[in-house]
């Protein structure tokens, strides 16, 4: 069953690479519905090439076309006109805002929530969460399908690979210690593959 439960992400939750990799990965199990827009990618690429300059513009830019290919609708447009409509305390997060509002979100995952007040995003059936309490709530939703959605999040890392406790300490480094620590308490069940548990 696909959730018509919409989150629209800010710039600065797909900065981290092992972050965004989860998110990706949680948005192909139809739990929610991800939604992000160029700017918001022109908005991340900037900022991580500027802290990395070692980093290839062009690998971004492939890992941006791989996002919008990997979930269905993903990218929005059509927000523009809305823009100098948008309060907000920054006038640069109003993009945020109006992208936002135009898809239908429920909610901004942003880690600047307090950039988001929410007497500014209630007129519109908005909140902003962090991201950390966004991924709990999405844990909470379907454990099970939260856990399959993180094995294939590691299995995918093959050169180099990457082991369970070096994925916790690279998300909990990303800013999100407490769903980092519920991964790390799901050795156990990552540890087998969906088609080896038993029946309920």
């Amino acid at each position: 069953m696909i959730s018509t439960f919409t989150a629209f992400f800010d710039a600065n939750v797909f900065y981290g690479a092992r972050l965004r990799s989860l998110i990706l990965f949680l948005a192909q199990t139809k739990l929610f519905r991800a939604r992000w827009s160029d700017r918001v990618h022109e908005e991340w690429i900037r900022n991580l090439l500027e802290k990395r300059p070692d980093l290839k513009p062009a690998d971004l830019e492939r890992t941006r076309r791989l996002m919008d290919a990997s979930v269905l609708d993903a990218l929005v447009t059509g927000y523009e006109p809305l823009i100098d409509a948008m309060a907000l305390p920054d006038p640069d997060d109003r993009h945020v805002l109006a992208a936002a509002v135009v898809c239908k979100a429920s909610c901004i995952v942003t880690f600047n929530v307090a950039d988001f007040p929410p007497d500014r995003l209630a007129p519109y059936g908005l909140h902003a969460v962090h991201p950390d309490d966004f991924l709990l709530d999405v844990e909470s939703i379907d454990p099970p399908a939260f856990a399959d959605a993180v094995r294939e999040d590691l299995d995918h890392y093959r050169a180099p690979p990457l082991d369970l406790p070096e994925y916790v300490v690279a998300l909990r480094k990303a800013g999100v210690p407490r769903i980092a620590e519920q991964i790390g308490k799901l050795a156990p069940i990552l540890e087998l593959r969906p088609s080896d548990r038993p029946e309920d």
